[in-house]
């Protein structure tokens, strides 16, 4: 199908992209390309602009700090995916990526440009969640800060404005066992649901956990419930399955196709139940 006529832009700076959009009303950012021109072209979607964001160089980086790692938003998934820094000190990060889409799309499409589509079964936003990233967005009024618990807002929505840019994550480096896992109907498919689980021990028990979950609502979230209950109490196969029960009871996912409800919210247990095995083991 053929795109609707647009205007194409190609700034060097991130002001100067604020500048165009703040110019115009309907024009869309372009970080990849990967879900906007597939809308664009069976016309679901009719942006008057596209600013290209791949002329900004400054925004296509990978810095190891002391305590966290900066990834630029225009960072492609494949260097992120191939990045020895991400694979020592975020090996969560490192799992998950591997999971989303193929890879000539990870080739193109960028790591800003997947956390700010806010798709509900996208892997990389529960894993930010689950690593307590925090994303730094750049508009009119200048830069701010946002942790990842308030930036996913619902289906393909995020706490960025019209007029602001997401430009960086800052992603903080912790000890512990890590593991992702997700059930997709084919390789490289949106997941039915998937799972993030990060946990610090002790001999054996739980000292802290986190665990994200996508897929199974309008965005990502965290079981604090489960999360609850796994601290204080060893990680075996009793303590997995009890946490794992805590986190999907309040679930209300929504069926299709694909997947009905029920069935989301019955693979999301088993997720859980098995990733926290999985990273009490010291990842998978």
């Amino acid at each position: 199908m053929k795109f609707p006529p647009f205007d194409y832009h190609k700034p060097a700076t991130t002001a100067e992209a604020i500048g165009l959009l703040a110019a115009d009303d309907e024009a869309k950012l372009l970080a990849g390309g990967q879900s906007l021109l597939p809308l664009m072209a069976m016309r679901l979607a009719y942006p008057t602009a596209l600013v290209d964001l791949g002329g900004v160089e400054a925004l296509a980086s990978i810095d190891d700090g002391q305590d966290s790692v900066r990834i630029g938003a225009m960072t492609t998934l494949r260097t992120v995916e191939r990045s020895e820094v991400v694979a020592s000190r975020l090996p969560l990060l490192h799992q998950a990526i591997k999971h989303v889409a193929h890879e000539p799309i990870r080739n193109r499409g960028t790591f800003g440009g997947n956390l700010a589509h806010a798709d509900p079964a996208s892997e990389l936003p529960a894993v930010m969640l689950a690593l307590d990233a925090e994303l730094a967005i750049e508009g009119p009024e200048g830069e701010r800060t946002v942790p990842a618990s308030e930036f996913w807002q619902g289906p393909l929505t995020t706490a960025a404005g019209a007029n602001e840019i997401l430009t960086r994550v800052d992603i903080p480096v912790r000890e512990g066992g890590w593991a992702f896992d997700e059930v997709a109907r084919r390789a490289g498919d949106f997941a039915l649901a998937l799972v993030a689980v990060g946990l610090e021990s002790d001999g054996g028990t739980c000292t802290a956990a986190r665990i994200a979950l996508g897929g199974v609502g309008g965005a990502p979230s965290r079981a604090a419930s489960a999360e609850d209950a796994l601290a204080g109490q060893a990680i075996n196969a009793a303590s997995a399955k009890s946490a794992a029960e805590a986190a999907t009871s309040s679930l209300t996912p929504t069926g299709d196709v694909h997947c009905s409800a029920e069935g989301r919210r019955k693979i999301a247990r088993t997720l859980v139940e098995r990733a926290i095995l999985a990273a009490g083991n010291g990842g998978s």
